[in-house]
């Protein structure tokens, strides 16, 4: 299983000792405002639990992240296939971060950090990144890690019910296009 560090951060495998702070921030409204809803403690610790399986199965996937000088979690960042029922293929990139963790700059690095390994150690020639049109914080963490945005391959997203969260867009980076930390 791979972890990946930077100056700051440890993306790591997810440890029982994070399923009650992952709960607590999926169950608050402001960290969910670009999701269908809030999760519950179930859900929360079944997310948990598949995020952790698809890392040990492959090396790789939602990772959970630690702040170094603390322990603290604070969160997850990582990558996954896009789903099946897309309108495109690909790997994205993701995170989600306790509302304590906002502001310092965690999600950009810790995105970096991602992308160096789907570039270096997956060999990926592009990743992706998708978010609801309305999430504008997400999407400048997009462009300050050197992802770009074309109207064209803006999209309902299907997983998603009809309203304000659907209409999506999808930031790109090819391969040489990575800004390194």
């Amino acid at each position: 299983m791979s972890e990946l560090r930077t100056e700051r951060l440890l993306l790591r495998g997810w440890r029982e000792s994070d399923l009650a702070p992952w709960a607590a921030m999926n169950a608050d409204p402001e960290v969910r405002r670009y999701f269908p809803g809030v999760l519950t403690r179930e859900q929360a610790d079944a997310s948990a639990a598949r995020f952790q399986a698809e890392i040990h199965r492959r090396g790789w996937g939602w990772w959970a992240v630690e702040v170094i000088d603390s322990g603290e979690f604070i969160g997850f960042t990582g990558l996954d296939a896009v789903e099946d029922v897309m309108p495109f293929t690909g790997v994205e990139a993701g995170w989600r971060l306790a509302r304590s963790a906002w502001g310092h700059g965690y999600a950009t690095e810790a995105a970096r950090a991602a992308l160096e390994f789907g570039f270096d150690t997956l060999a990926l020639p592009e990743i992706l990144a998708v978010t609801s049109v309305t999430n504008v914080p997400s999407q400048a963490v997009m462009r300050r890690i050197g992802m770009t945005r074309d109207r064209a391959d803006d999209f309902d997203d299907p997983t998603l019910p009809p309203g304000p969260l659907r209409p999506s867009v999808v930031y790109r980076l090819p391969r040489g296009r990575c800004q390194r930390t």
